[in-house]
């Protein structure tokens, strides 16, 4: 055991007693470590340093840190920035925007589950920096996504040694922040059959028929924009359909530039079937590049992509979108995104019949079930077999 020393008395006459132990290496660092205890009592000293050597034997000790969580999330995100995409981590330190602006001065051994959970009640109500007026509610669903991410960082803090708990582990989204979201928070329903349907007779003579085409087909707007001909696109030819070969992206970072970059995931990487519609409007549009080009000379910009503009530059997902959205007000359908394209389209064929593996495997998705749950919306459009079938059922009694 370290030797305990008395102390001369203080200002006061008071009588301290002082230890040094060693509380092994930073997990961090790999330097030796040491804690200074002071107590009014020899008594004391020894109990700490008896309860501080069985948790150090144990595993079970936290050494004292002054480290913020503003600090902490830093350490965390250049951890993670090893194991995602660039794109994810640039929206995960959007998400943590708020937390260091409000929690991110607090020693992270001091955080609380009120600290957690007073900042969640606040951001559900007057959270909304982009998108919005700023000072509106921020929905469920993005707070309930920050929320993950703190619990992540606070997890590795935990395996780390520099918490003894996740403080966040239990905070939520209270119910009635739940009950408000779900009542005031519009949510645009993807497109119907018929609405699909007007929409691509609507845009027949469209320039950007062919791309857009893709997008109601379920392809991502990136993956409509990383698509090259030669690379990716084999036309269909003497009764054999043609193939679309997914394994780039062109994704706009924060609404600002445009990277490319290989899928998200390995299921993302897929070849799929070009249905004769979409087969027939490519040949088409590949047919318009090659009379652009021809009328442009040299202004023309030769490029390997399938979606660009009249002059051959790339489109990126922005360009896409607002084209989209143009069209949607001159049909007078209902705007939504265009990623939504791919809620309408996985529905249609799930209901058609398609089975779930093929149905993800469509999608670029690793997770039949993810995709069932988060794309397949069955809306009372789908419900008549259901109502047929009820009807003969009663109709036998």
């Amino acid at each position: 055991m370290p030797d305990v020393k008395k102390l001369p008395p203080d200002s006061k006459g008071r009588t301290r007693y002082r230890a040094v132990v060693d509380i092994g290496r930073d997990p961090a660092t790999g330097k030796r470590k040491q804690l200074t205890i002071t107590k009014p009592t020899a008594k004391e000293v020894k109990a700490e340093i008896a309860r501080l050597a069985h948790q150090r034997d144990t595993g079970t000790l936290v050494a004292p840190s002054k480290i913020t969580l503003g600090e902490w999330l830093d350490e965390w995100l250049e951890r993670k920035a090893r194991d995602v995409e660039f794109t994810t981590i640039a929206k995960y330190r959007l998400m943590v925007t708020g937390l260091r602006e409000q929690l991110g001065e607090i020693r992270l051994q001091d955080l609380t589950e009120d600290h957690v959970r007073n900042f969640v009640d606040g951001l559900v109500g007057s959270g909304r920096r982009r998108g919005g007026k700023t000072g509106t509610r921020l929905s469920v669903a993005y707070v309930d996504s920050i929320l993950v991410r703190l619990r992540e960082a606070l997890d590795l803090a935990v395996i780390r040694k520099v918490v003894t708990a996740n403080v966040a582990a239990q905070v939520r989204v209270s119910l009635a922040d739940k009950k408000t979201d779900r009542q005031t928070r519009t949510r645009e329903k993807p497109w119907t059959v018929e609405e699909v349907q007007t929409f691509i007779r609507g845009i027949a003579d469209d320039r950007l028929f062919a791309p857009l085409l893709l997008g109601l087909m379920g392809l991502r707007p990136a993956e409509v924009c990383g698509l090259q001909w030669e690379r990716d696109v084999t036309l269909g030819s003497g009764g054999t359909p043609g193939r679309l070969t997914l394994t780039t992206t062109r994704t706009m970072v924060s609404n600002a530039y445009t990277i490319e970059k290989s899928t998200k995931t390995l299921a993302g990487e897929r070849t799929l079937p070009v249905p004769p519609l979409a087969d027939k409007a490519l040949r088409a549009y590949k047919a318009r590049q090659a009379a652009e080009r021809l009328a442009a000379g040299e202004a023309y910009t030769v490029t390997p992509y399938v979606a660009v503009d009249e002059l051959g530059a790339p489109l990126d997902t922005r360009a896409l979108r607002e084209h989209a959205y143009r069209l949607m007000k001159r049909l007078g359908l209902r705007r939504v995104r265009l990623y939504d394209a791919r809620h309408s389209c996985l529905t249609a064929l799930a209901v058609a019949g398609v089975p779930d593996l093929v149905l993800a495997a469509w999608a670029g998705h690793t997770n039949a079930a993810f995709t069932k749950a988060k794309y397949v919306h069955v809306g009372v459009e789908h419900m008549a077999e259901a109502a047929a079938a009820w009807e003969k059922f009663a109709g036998q009694m």
